[in-house]
């Protein structure tokens, strides 16, 4: 990514412009992702684009993306404190039947866990 890209970005008022350039770049941006995630991170104040990122480079490369979908999971559970968009996160990134496995996924997964316990305060 160029210094003209990334100054455009610096200035994306809510993380569309963002997801939009890893969408639109995916096949040459891995070593920009660390960057594009901080910067996601910073100006999405909702969640939502966030959120996005996460199920996008979950479905693109979870093991490649690993770490960039790790904190943008991280960064959801903190942002979206109405809980529009965390239940998307669930099915996505752990499977339509992540609520049989939530006690195994809640052991092994500190993002599973928060989000779960957020969206299910009452428990397992």
């Amino acid at each position: 990514m160029n210094d003209a890209i990334a100054k455009e970005l610096s200035k994306d008022p809510d993380g569309l412009l963002t997801y939009e350039y890893i969408a639109n770049n995916i096949n040459n941006c891995a070593e920009d992702i660390d960057y594009l995630v901080d910067n996601m991170i910073a100006v999405d104040k909702s969640g939502q684009f966030v959120v996005s990122a996460a199920r996008y480079l979950n479905a693109i490369d979870s093991e490649g993306f690993g770490a960039a979908i790790r904190r943008l999971v991280a960064a959801a559970i903190e942002k979206d404190r109405e809980r529009r968009y965390l239940g998307d996160l669930l099915t996505s990134l752990y499977g339509a039947d992540y609520n049989e496995r939530a006690q195994q996924l809640s052991a092994t997964d500190d993002n599973f866990r928060r989000i779960y316990k957020r969206l299910y305060p009452s428990g397992i």
